[in-house]
């Protein structure tokens, strides 16, 4: 047995006694008391008020609990499939949306015959004897040969397989329209309508073609979640999802809102189409070729846009229009398997500073009824304008009472009404105001 040091307990007491006198003494204690206060409540704070900060940086020194249980030795509990999953809830919603939209996104193959060539040599002076024999290549048509000739994207509006992509994807209508589903499915498609103002469509999925003859005429499928455009701001998150470049099927791009109530003119690649887009979304979240007619998301997995052009010679400038533009579109179609717009039939240029001091307004807003740029007529024949009274040089100034300025133009305010609805025109007719009532009729796809 060891022997322990017998204690001096006077010792000990004066030591004690000497230690609790000393005031650096409790100087340091109350320093390490406080400091250990404060950084208790900094921690809660950190935690309250930057939780996706706090698990983004947690996640650098805390090993994911999958991996704890499914080590290189094999222990129990292994998920059938290794999936990332983000511990920031930003980046897990951006996962979700993706994930929860991409079944209802579609790939869009336009086909059709297309003339085939050959070459041939031939005398271009004929049968015209010696000295005449020349022989030059000439392009010959040999048939036809049928073949994908583009490619866009869409969307599943409906569970019977309604469809909304661009108009310019499937304006040809001497062309086939084939829709292949994320899950592998090929489907012919029709046609249903075109949207005779915006850059918008409908088409159909056929089960009743042969290229659905195993599948059941009561197969559904999967709609969208339809969000409400009117509420976007800039600089909320937005995510593309479309068949970028015709090749790779639900592509994901992510970016922001850029900015709203865009005026654009696009064209298609060939430049064959070409309108004016008013009231669009500008996003720098990709939008490549292919992936006209694609859903713009946000992070719910709302639709708020439909991808329809992007910016040529920028980078990160693309169009979409708003999905509120397009729900009326839907709802029309299912009813009455059209889309018909209000229509007052004139050509106009917005006034502004500009066209005021060209024309010698004395306004610098409204609507300049004019001819088109080739002479169009600035009234079309038998319209609603026509029956009405407007004249060319007419500025129209309010419609109902709302004024017509740069972002809320004729054709948006027009749009607000229904056909066969009576508005009231407020105009300036040779330096005097005055109101004309008009009947707006019918313009359809």
């Amino acid at each position: 047995m060891y022997n322990l040091p017998q204690s001096n307990l006077k010792e000990i007491k004066d030591k004690t006694l000497k230690i609790l006198k000393n005031r650096k003494f409790w100087g340091v204690l109350f320093l390490i008391i406080a400091g250990c206060i404060i950084g208790f409540y900094a921690s809660v704070a950190a935690l309250h008020y930057f939780p996706s900060q706090t698990q983004a940086f947690l996640q650098y020194f805390k090993m994911p609990e999958s991996q704890l249980l499914n080590g290189p030795k094999g222990y129990p509990n292994q998920p059938a499939a290794n999936q990332y999953t983000s511990n920031v809830s930003y980046e897990q919603a951006i996962i979700d949306a993706a994930k929860n939209t991409s079944p209802s996104v579609v790939s869009i193959v336009i086909s059709k015959n297309l003339p085939t060539y050959e070459q041939e040599w031939v005398n271009p002076f004929g049968d015209l004897g010696p000295g005449f024999d020349f022989q030059i290549p000439e392009q010959v048509q040999n048939g036809t040969q049928y073949q994908e000739v583009g490619a866009g994207s869409g969307f599943i509006v409906s569970d019977d397989g309604l469809v909304l992509t661009n108009k310019h994807v499937v304006s040809d209508n001497k062309a086939d329209y084939t829709v292949l589903t994320n899950d592998g499915q090929k489907y012919s498609a029709k046609v249903l309508a075109l949207d005779p103002v915006q850059d918008l469509a409908v088409i159909k999925i056929q089960l009743n073609s042969s290229a659905t003859a195993g599948l059941s005429a009561h197969t559904t499928f999967k709609p969208v979640t339809l969000g409400d455009s009117s509420g976007i701001q800039i600089g909320q998150t937005a995510i593309a999802i479309g068949n970028a470049l015709g090749q790779f099927s639900n592509t994901v791009s992510v970016g922001v809102v850029s900015g709203l109530e865009r005026t654009i003119s696009a064209s298609d690649q060939l430049n064959s189409m070409s309108e004016t887009l008013e009231g669009i979304i500008q996003t720098d979240a990709a939008i490549n070729a292919g992936n006209s007619g694609g859903p713009l998301l946000n992070l719910k997995g709302e639709v708020i846009g439909i991808d329809t052009a992007m910016a040529q010679g920028a980078q990160d400038i693309g169009f979409a229009i708003p999905i509120n533009m397009a729900k009326k579109d839907i709802d029309q179609v299912i009813k009455t398997n059209k889309i018909v717009y209000p229509f007052l039939g004139v050509r106009y240029v917005l006034v502004d500073d500009q066209i005021k001091q060209k024309y010698n307004l004395s306004v610098d807003y409204g609507a300049l009824v004019l001819k088109g740029n080739n002479g169009e007529p600035a009234i079309i024949a038998g319209s609603p304008a026509q029956k009405a009274g407007i004249k060319e040089k007419d500025v129209i100034l309010e419609i109902n009472g709302e004024k017509i300025i740069i972002g809320n133009s004729l054709s948006t305010i027009t749009q607000k009404y229904n056909v066969g609805d009576k508005i009231t025109l407020h105009i300036l007719r040779n330096g005097k105001e005055q109101d004309i009532d008009v009947i707006l009729g019918e313009r359809s796809s």
